[in-house]
């Protein structure tokens, strides 16, 4: 059980970074004040394979419904993705994605929403910026550098996601061993580099907590890493780097529920002084957000 004893060794651990602040930038036209003022990202998802029901949308007119509904429930960026991370989800190609993703892009940067596109292929990001994508959620390293100067030249921001393989299509066993944290600050430490010699000037760093390891498909293993993590993310501030969270839904705890994880999950992230809350659930952490300002 987590208790307030847990929480303030922690902090008395890493008092330091705890005081650390982050960078602010503006992305498109609105400006992020992270280090007073955490944002919110709202998901669409065009993959049938998606677990998280209420985010898929199977046509461009659902997705474009969805990412205003989103907007205007509070999101202030909306994350699009074509292909699940789910270990049986369906691999699709560029061509695939970007006919997915392009009619969506278009028209939310059209309505002047700020859009994300989730990928790590570098044709399908650079389709996404021309079509008015301002970041790019990148779930895999393979082809940074190429991505890298594509967000630079489109003036994008990109999110760095943590993953221990070439992309979360392709990973195995989470290393769980040791000072997880430490890697991931070291991970980001080299990334971010390569990405500002690429000339990428905003960049947010995602501890990327997916399920989509096979040793983390046992619910106690994840959901406990996933606590400790939301609880650390402090730690990588220090590095200067505003931090992005994907907010879970540990199903097999919250059952019939489970529309309600996010908003306790978003709780430890806030804690940890996540900056970004990448969420399914807009309005509901919103309030959790807003109620937690209050204190």
């Amino acid at each position: 059980m987590l208790s307030l004893e847990q929480l303030a060794g922690l902090l008395e651990s890493h008092r330091e970074a705890a005081r650390a602040k982050v960078r602010e930038f503006s992305i498109g036209r609105q400006f992020f004040a992270f280090n007073s003022a955490p944002a919110i990202m709202g998901v669409i998802n065009l993959s049938p394979d998606s677990w998280y029901r209420e985010s898929v949308c199977l046509s461009a007119e659902r997705a474009i419904e969805r990412g205003r509904v989103l907007h205007a429930q509070g999101a202030h960026i909306v994350d699009v993705g074509a292909e699940s991370t789910l270990a049986h989800a369906a691999r699709l190609d560029e061509s695939a994605q970007k006919g997915k993703l392009l009619p969506v892009v278009q028209a939310l940067a059209a309505a002047d929403l700020l859009v994300s596109v989730e990928t790590y292929q570098a044709q399908v990001a650079r389709a996404c910026l021309e079509a008015g994508a301002k970041v790019v959620n990148l779930t895999g390293a393979q082809e940074a550098a190429e991505i890298f100067r594509l967000a630079a030249a489109h003036q994008a921001a990109v999110i760095l996601c943590f993953v221990q393989g070439p992309n979360v299509r392709e990973v195995g066993d989470f290393d769980l061993a040791g000072d997880v944290v430490g890697r991931m600050r070291d991970y980001f430490s080299e990334l971010a580099d390569l990405a500002a010699k690429n000339g990428v000037d905003r960049i947010l760093i995602d501890p990327g907590l997916g399920f989509y390891y096979r040793n983390l498909q046992d619910s106690a293993v994840r959901v406990r890493h996933q606590m400790m993590t939301f609880l650390q993310t402090f730690r990588l501030r220090d590095l200067g780097f505003p931090v992005c969270h994907a907010l879970p839904h540990a199903f097999e705890y919250f059952g019939p529920e489970v529309r309600c994880a996010e908003p306790f999950f978003a709780v430890l992230a806030a804690l940890g002084k996540t900056d970004l809350f990448r969420t399914h659930e807009v309005p509901r952490v919103r309030a959790v957000l807003d109620t937690l300002e209050v204190l």
